[in-house]
């Protein structure tokens, strides 16, 4: 109905307006873009049929943005580290060719926190990007570009990863969809830091939308010939899932309770649940996730089957040169020294932390295999549980330093494995979004993705930011 030329000009500039509140997309590539679309307009009109092009290229000519931690051939690949700002990829990630192949016409790459490891999306090569609900609140990290330029209507679909929530909290904050699928089904290759030894069990990467429905058409595409694991063929009935609530992990010290708002949307989606499809939302309390914080911790610096070691942040954020001192850099951090942000450099001296107590460290990582065993028995075949995306809504800007941990709301899930779709339900009396993690056993995927859909309709889904 419309040239892909005038879709893809209406994007750049929407960007162009935006963008210079936001800071979202770090580096763009219009002028190919605009070129890539010529060519998608010519292969229309010289097409022999809609259902053929359909079939080969599920996503021709949809605008997509990139996180900047993946390669996308001729753009920066630094993920916020100052010492790699000059690192231009070669080549795309498995995933950015896969959906370039299906049609798809990247726009640029968004930002990201440092090393993408922090909540926030800050760093000392792009500077601080802004949420478009609000711009003194956080869009979240680490695929926080991705989240805030999805939001506010920049880009169509987006690459994420996740290893701790960085898909679903920036998905959260700004009000949009986020999947993190079943472990190993999407290839992670082609992205940087990329997860060695266990991590490789726990880093996700997966799609982000405005819309619910487009979340499977770019997994299938995102996962190539791994689709065939999940089951997004099989028909979903509502009425037959068995949904699960559980309203906050138990009380853990090391995190925020959860927002009386939040708690609300909550009760609001199992009300309507039962109200319109008739089922029995059980209420349950699973103890060991009053741990999570702890279990996440142990588990990512745990060795692997192999005997590995995790990779040490340390050496990451040297990125091949010399491994940074923490507390050196936490000297020059405060004379204004430091090219690390100070969100990276706790990290590293709490990395040093952890090494200090291996015996504790043994006894978390069997809680998260037991952990693991509990939700699986409790999901099932065709479980599916609503669980708290974050406990607050955005933070403002430099907030999460005070309030760390309370990313183990997402991060628990990476660990036990399992497919979770971020849903937005709507604004906070602030004018913030509100949303909800979907929770289904491994490969159950098709589960979470038809709950989103059905409450996008009931709850609204994305909401425009009505400030820009």
């Amino acid at each position: 109905q419309v040239m892909c030329v005038e879709v893809v000009e209406a994007y750049v500039e929407r960007i162009k307006e935006v963008n210079p509140l936001i800071n979202a997309v770090v580096k763009d590539r219009f002028e190919e873009a605009l070129q890539e679309a010529r060519q998608v307009d010519k292969l229309l009109s010289e097409s022999p049929g809609d259902d053929y092009l359909e079939e080969k290229f599920p996503l021709l000519g949809v605008p997509m943005t990139v996180k900047e931690a993946f390669s996308l051939h001729g753009m920066p690949n630094t993920s916020g580290l100052v010492n790699r700002r000059n690192v231009v990829a070669t080549s795309d990630a498995t995933v950015v060719s896969r959906l370039k192949q299906a049609g798809a016409i990247p726009l640029g790459v968004t930002n990201c926190s440092e090393l993408c490891m922090w909540y926030e999306s800050s760093n000392r090569v792009y500077g601080r990007t802004n949420n478009p609900y609000d711009l003194q609140r956080i869009v979240g990290g680490s695929s926080g570009g991705e989240g805030g330029v999805l939001a506010a209507a920049c880009s169509v679909i987006g690459v994420g990863s996740d290893i701790g929530g960085s898909i679903r909290m920036p998905a959260f904050f700004n009000g949009v969809f986020g999947h993190k699928p079943t472990t190993g089904v999407v290839p992670n290759d082609g992205q940087f830091p990329n997860a060695r030894g266990v991590r490789t069990s726990y880093l996700c990467t997966g799609p982000m939308c405005r819309y619910a429905e487009d979340l499977e058409l770019v997994l299938r595409v995102m996962a190539g010939p791994g689709v065939n694991k999940l089951k997004l063929n099989e028909k979903v009935s509502l009425e037959k899932i068995k949904f699960h609530c559980m309203d906050h992990d138990g009380g853990s010290v090391f995190v925020s309770p959860v927002a009386k708002e939040i708690l609300q949307a909550q009760k609001k989606v199992v009300e309507h649940l039962e109200g319109e499809l008739g089922v029995q939302v059980q209420r349950v309390s699973i103890h060991k996730m009053k741990y999570s914080f702890q279990i996440w911790s142990a588990m990512m610096s745990s060795t692997d089957s192999n005997g590995q070691e995790a990779q040490l942040f340390t050496d990451l954020l040297g990125d091949h040169g010399k491994p940074v001192w923490p507390l050196w850099e936490l000297m020059k951090w405060l004379v204004g020294m430091s090219s690390h942000t100070l969100p990276a450099i706790a990290l590293g001296l709490t990395e040093k932390l952890m090494k200090l107590n291996p015996g504790a460290n043994a006894k978390l990582v069997s809680m998260g295999k037991s952990l693991q065993e509990e939700m699986e028995a409790l999901l099932g075949p065709d479980g599916v549980l609503l669980y708290p995306s974050h406990p607050t809504v955005a933070p403002r800007h430099h907030s999460p330093i005070c309030t760390p941990f309370n990313f183990a709301y997402t991060a628990i899930f990476n660990v036990l494995g399992l497919p979770v779709t971020q849903c937005p339900l709507g604004l906070s009396s602030e004018g913030l979004p509100l949303g909800i993690q979907l929770v289904a056993a491994s490969y159950n995927d098709h589960l979470t993705l038809a709950v989103a859909r059905y409450l996008e309709k009931a709850f609204g889904g994305w909401v425009v930011p009505g400030k820009l």
